[in-house]
């Protein structure tokens, strides 16, 4: 036991103690922060690289659509209910 004691009396083993619990659980940078952290950014990632495969996909749909004229209408007309000035408009919601 008193081989311990004198340990705890050296400066630089306390010192030692002192910012290894500074850094584990007192700075803003400890490490539970960066543990939350790194999850966070390898969710963002995910994210990322999910949005960077729809914004493809919408991509080749849009230069589709945009070459073609009979497309393009058939897509105004569902999606936006479009119509020609001399058409009527019925629009039947299923229940």
């Amino acid at each position: 036991m008193s081989k311990y004691l004198k340990y705890t009396k050296n400066f630089y083993v306390l010192g030692t103690l002192f910012f290894i619990f500074w850094m584990f659980f007192i700075d803003s940078n400890n490490v539970v922060n960066q543990f939350k952290l790194s999850s966070k950014l390898s969710e963002l990632n995910d994210q990322k690289e999910f949005y960077i495969e729809r914004k493809e996909i919408i991509k080749a749909e849009r230069e589709e659509l945009m070459s073609n004229p009979e497309l393009l209408e058939k897509f105004a007309r569902e999606k936006y209910l479009m119509k020609k000035k001399t058409e009527d408009l019925y629009v039947i919601v299923e229940k």
